[in-house]
């Protein structure tokens, strides 16, 4: 089943096998411009039914690890210009994720304080300038809370993004709205202690994610947006918001009528908890259009979730990394080339190496 086509909005994939978003902090430098050696690496997956690129910050304000590629600027998007051209002389499709980490995020990355729904410092680490030179891992700066200004003047910066996606050739957008970061700042009580209209009861931690789905797919399309949750994941916090499962299902059942391209759930990463039977038969119920989910899942294990028909889609991390042409691998029962957590280095910044030197099969 995962190697059927699928149709996905106005995009037809080859396959179910979507390459999920993963930082790899390549860009060039200043501007934060993505480059010929990114559509190299993203032109050797396209075999992938769906690639989603790395996390693109919305704006300055958005960024909160260093060499991560922007869809702000105009020198960025013609940066994806060669990401996207090349994916799709490869016969793929490509959405790009957007981004905003809110308070993850360090003065030194963001270019001034970071924001968030409240004023409340997350204990983390992010990739950042080191104070003796060179980047590496920076504890993270106390956010400022996000004025109702703030608010619209965010959501403007995701719609604007995603126009500049379409520009940029994008087949569509994917709103990150999981992992702890901006959006995802507002669904929990742990982060969003706002008394206003955006803050307090479940239908106004809501509003945030709602509004900016809402707005970039009326920019767009329905069709061309798409957004990622993560309610059994906890990330950048360690403190477990009680509410957010039954938040999230709410959440689920008021996007259903925009019509998205799809629903993305990430899993079992950081610190997180099994994902019940119960709440996958939730979301089906109350959501008919496709469903990814992501999360150390295996070629096995995939095609499993495929036929309990909880999900359409099915989005591959670190196997991508180091097996460029993974599908075929899947499809020819090839062996993988395992990650090699010792050059984890690689993972994050560089060039070549480790990035676009794996070999096909």
């Amino acid at each position: 089943m995962i190697f059927t086509p699928f149709t996905l909005g106005s995009a037809e994939l080859a396959n179910r096998f979507a390459m999920a978003p993963m930082t790899r902090s390549r860009t060039d430098q200043p501007g934060d411009r993505p480059n010929a050696l990114m559509a190299e690496y993203y032109g050797q997956r396209a075999t992938a039914g769906l690639i989603i690129t790395e996390g693109a910050p919305i704006s300055a304000v958005g960024r909160g690890y260093s060499l991560t590629p922007g869809i702000y600027t105009q020198e960025q998007i013609d940066g994806w210009k060669l990401v996207t051209d090349e994916v799709h002389r490869q016969g793929g499709k490509i959405f790009i994720q957007l981004w905003h980490v809110g308070r993850r995020s360090h003065e030194s990355i963001a270019g001034e304080q970071p924001v968030s729904a409240s004023a409340i410092k997350v204990p983390d680490q992010v990739y950042g300038p080191l104070p003796e030179g060179g980047f590496g891992m920076i504890e993270t700066s106390v956010p400022r809370a996000m004025t109702l200004e703030d608010i619209q003047a965010t959501i403007a910066d995701f719609v604007q993004a995603a126009k500049n996606a379409v520009e940029a050739g994008f087949d569509g957008v994917e709103l990150h709205g999981a992992h702890g970061y901006l959006i995802d700042q507002f669904l929990r009580q742990t982060s969003n202690q706002r008394d206003d209209q955006y803050g307090g009861s479940q239908e106004n931690r809501a509003r945030f994610l709602l509004e900016v789905t809402q707005a970039v797919a009326e920019a767009i399309g329905g069709d061309r947006t798409a957004i990622r949750l993560s309610p059994f994941v906890t990330e950048g916090e360690s403190r477990v918001d009680p509410e957010v499962v039954a938040l999230t299902l709410k959440v689920v059942e008021q996007l259903a009528p925009l019509g998205l391209a799809y629903l993305h759930f990430s899993e079992n990463i950081s610190n997180c908890a099994e994902v019940p039977e119960s709440f996958r038969a939730q979301v089906r119920k109350c959501y008919p259009h496709p469903i990814m989910v992501a999360g150390k899942y295996t070629l096995e294990s995939g095609q499993a979730m495929l036929a309990s028909g909880y999900a359409d889609l099915i989005a591959f991390g670190q196997p991508f990394i180091t097996n460029p042409d993974f599908v075929r691998r899947c499809r020819e029962q090839l062996p993988l080339t395992p990650v090699d957590y010792a050059a984890h280095a690689t993972f994050y910044g560089g060039g070549a190496e480790g990035y676009t030197d794996y070999p096909t099969a």
